[in-house]
This record gives structure tokens, sequence and C-alpha cells, in this order.
């Protein structure tokens, strides 16, 4: 499932879903089993990952809390342009790289935005992650490769 987290989005803030979203969401998952596996697309972060520039979902928490019933959760997001792995109980969060600019670790810069690199370095700090599901118990394989060859 897809979820919008940046429609109203402030200048410095943290994302939001907004009740209506979070209603759609707890509705959608009423009717399913426990055992299904769940995927998650949003474009912020749905942890905190980095409150100062606004990397997270200030209404998160709800979202999740109808997904913890879920055996296998995995929560997919860009945003932040770099790998940022975090696992808690059965939810799985990956950030992703950027294909257009890197940005600089939370708090390591004055703010957020498109980070200088060198030209030689630059397309080994951009890359793609692929997501596959092999049914069966085993978890999604995520892939982070980046631009360089």
């Amino acid at each position: 499932m897809a979820l919008i987290n940046v429609a109203n989005l402030k200048p410095g803030g943290m994302g939001s879903l907004g009740g209506d979203q979070l209603e759609w969401l707890e509705d959608d998952l009423k009717g399913r089993p426990s055992s299904q596996p769940i995927v998650v697309f949003a474009h912020m972060p749905l942890w905190t990952v980095y409150a100062d520039w606004g990397w997270g979902t200030d209404d998160a928490a709800q979202a999740l809390s109808h997904l913890k019933r879920f055996g296998s959760v995995t929560v997919l997001n860009g945003h932040i342009h770099q790998i940022t792995q975090k696992v808690e109980g059965n939810i799985a969060f990956h950030t992703a790289r950027s294909t257009a600019f890197p940005q600089p670790v939370g708090g390591q810069g004055p703010s957020p935005g498109p980070l200088k690199a060198p030209a030689g370095q630059l397309r080994s700090m951009l890359g793609i992650t692929t997501a596959t599901l092999v049914r069966g118990h085993a978890p999604i394989a995520l892939i982070d490769q980046t631009l360089a060859t």
C-alpha cells in the first residue's frame, strides 16, 4: 500500500498522514488476515530519523499501531537520500538512496539538501533499491545498488 505523508508538508516540518488517510488505513486492514505480508511505501520515513530536519512523520505511531498485528511488515521510503534500516518487532523499515542527489547524514551539516560530492564519487553515492518477494516464509529481499559501475 502507498501512503502520502508529504501533501501538507510545512517547511522544516515532519510529514503527516492526516485523519482521513489513517481512517482509510485502519478500514483497509480490518479484513486482512494477520498472516498476510504487508508492504508500505511512503515518501518520508514512518519513523523519526532526524526530527530537527523533519525526517519523520508526526502521526506515524497511529499508522504503525494498525500494522503491528501483522507477522511481516516492510516499510519503504526515500526522502532522506541514504540507506537507513531499523526493525521494531515485526516491522522492518528501510530507506533508499537517491537517484538525483545525496544528502548529508542527519545533523552532519547545517540543513538537509544537496550534498556536494566530488564528480568521481557521485555515482557511488546515488543508487536504487530493488525489492523482491518470493512467496513463502522468507522476508522481502531488499538489494541496494549504487549507480557506480
